[in-house]
């Protein structure tokens, strides 16, 4: 049940639910198993619908682990955020994955990227530009709008820290 505190300022509740899981995360399945009374705050629709997102970003994500045209870490970094508002254990479970939780613990605790990935992200863009281009010979306009728009993507991603 939620306090009149919680109901009154919900930044202050989702922090402190986001310290509480902090000092329970861990690396082990056992974080994983820990049946713990840490609710996330929000009503229980809101929980069931930040639940049904986090799962379909969780199925995106693993697709993209499989199909190199699809990315995998923005759609899991988006079924944490979920799982934040909606499932204490499934956050916990994706922080604590073997394989993509390192790069979701970087994400959430210093908005870090790993250089490869910045690389990465680099050439991806490169090829589906060059691409675009020689596959549909779009007019200047649009080549000059999509140059604009992976061009500020490619600004983000290397204005964040390594990992």
């Amino acid at each position: 049940m939620t306090t009149p505190e919680k109901r009154d300022n919900p930044q202050a509740a989702a922090a402190q639910h986001a310290a509480a899981v902090r000092e329970t995360a861990e690396t082990s399945d056992e974080a994983v198993s820990q049946d713990t009374a840490l609710t996330p705050p929000g009503t229980p629709l809101s929980r069931a619908l930040f639940l049904l997102l986090g799962l379909f970003f969780t199925g995106l994500g693993f697709v993209g682990a499989l199909l190199p045209v699809l990315p995998t870490v923005p759609f899991l970094i988006l079924a944490v955020a979920c799982f934040t508002r909606s499932s204490t254990r499934l956050e916990r479970w994706l922080l604590a994955h073997p394989q993509f939780g390192p790069l979701l613990r970087d994400w959430r605790e210093k908005g870090a990227i790993p250089r490869r990935a910045k690389w990465m992200a680099a050439g991806g863009m490169a090829l589906g530009f060059a691409l675009f281009v020689l596959g549909s010979q779009p007019g200047w306009p649009l080549i000059a709008l999509v140059l604009a728009v992976m061009g500020y993507g490619l600004y983000f991603v290397w204005s964040r820290p390594d990992a």
